[in-house]
């Protein structure tokens, strides 16, 4: 009797322009292959050209079927999951389908799950342009209503799900997502040597905030809160790592306006290896986003023993739990005072990145494979 067969979709997914949803998929699919224990049922891949070319390990490790279509381009996509993916799911004869990036097409032929990252289009519907608005308005609550489960990856996200949109707790999962183990060559005292050469670093301590300059991340809040900092202590940088996203010129002009000149490091893009030199080099990871479904980039740094200042906000309580700093995206006072605390108190920011790198490992990427395993099992067998 052959093994029933799951597709996931990942035609949603832009390399490097989608973010922390990108991370996700990767990192359960490595969870997934990495667990020889588990009976995922046949698992095929639906990728658009720029993920294959972007991505080649995934054809190596599972059953891939390339869109004739390039990521980029949004209604292409959008049309080709509720036709080209359609007819591909019927031919194969496919079980049910996971959509990974949180829409769930109009017209699928079989059954659907799909993981909903966040809500933040309908909380925040300001942080996106007009004609997004009204798309996401509606495709967000369509999608819910046409999946059989909806996956969210916090308890926070489950509980948006319930009360924005009223989806039944029943239909809800929450599967934390988990942490990719860093490089081993991160916590190596000559990488360290060349990335703070590479970007021109020295000696001198610094925050970093790894993100996509998108309007929730908060960039403009942390520059105020670090102008005030810079003003009592000459020594200390912001690194701020990421690409370019609707906020960068917001940024600009808010390190210009604040006259921080080199204090602040724009880097733009940058290897995971550097980024991961960076976490575990830094006086710690400054994240006041206002909006997260999860917040992967607090669970590497808390592996990476680099001390953690996030937002209060959303999911990210939740992550932290008491292993980090939490404070008011709203206050860029409380952000100073606790960026010179951690200057100040070498003591403290040790016991930080002891208490995160325990909470870290208490997220696995094996973990969220299995129990998204039994979710697809419930789901073929019901």
């Amino acid at each position: 009797m052959s093994r029933p067969r799951v597709g996931c979709n990942l035609l949603w997914l832009v390399p490097s322009v989608v973010g922390g949803s990108e991370d996700y998929a990767l990192g359960l699919l490595g969870g997934l292959a990495a667990s020889d224990e588990l009976d995922p049922a046949e698992v095929v891949l639906f990728v658009n050209r720029t993920t294959a070319a972007t991505h080649p390990h995934l054809s190596e490790q599972w059953s891939t079927v390339v869109a004739p279509i390039e990521g980029p381009r949004r209604p292409t996509r959008v049309l080709a999951e509720s036709t080209w993916l359609a007819h591909q799911a019927q031919r194969r004869g496919l079980g049910l389908v996971h959509h990974l990036g949180g829409l769930v097409p109009w017209y699928s032929p079989v059954p659907t799950v799909v993981t909903v990252h966040d809500l933040q289009p309908l909380v925040l519907a300001g942080n996106f342009s007009p004609l997004k608005q009204r798309y996401l308005a509606s495709a967000i609550p369509a999608s819910v209503r046409r999946a059989r489960r909806v996956v969210a990856l916090s308890h926070a996200g489950a509980r948006d799900l319930e009360y924005l949109l009223g989806v039944d707790p029943e239909r809800i999962v929450t599967i934390h997502p988990g942490r990719t183990p860093p490089d081993p060559r991160a916590l190596d005292a000559e990488e360290a040597r060349r990335v703070r050469a590479r970007y021109e670093l020295g000696d001198r301590p610094f925050f970093v905030l790894p993100a996509i300059t998108w309007p929730h991340k908060n960039h403009i809040m942390l520059v105020e809160a670090f102008a005030r900092l810079a003003e009592r202590r000459p020594e200390p940088l912001l690194v701020l790592p990421g690409g370019e996203g609707p906020a960068e010129p917001a940024l600009r002009a808010a390190v210009a306006a604040a006259g921080l000149g080199d204090r602040v490091r724009r880097l733009g893009r940058i290897p995971r290896l550097d980024l991961e030199v960076l976490l575990a080099n830094a006086v710690a990871l400054a994240f006041p986003s206002r909006f997260e479904g999860f917040g992967l980039p607090v669970v590497e740094a808390m592996g990476l023993r680099c001390p953690v200042l996030a937002a209060a906000t959303t999911s990210l309580p939740e992550v932290v739990g008491d292993a980090g700093v939490l404070l008011s995206p709203d206050r860029p006072q409380e952000w100073t005072d606790a960026m010179e605390d951690l200057l100040d108190r070498p003591d403290h920011r040790s016991e930080l990145a002891s208490a995160g790198e325990r909470r870290a490992a208490q997220f696995s990427w094996r973990t969220a494979a299995r129990r998204t395993v039994e979710l697809w099992h419930e789901e073929l067998y019901r």
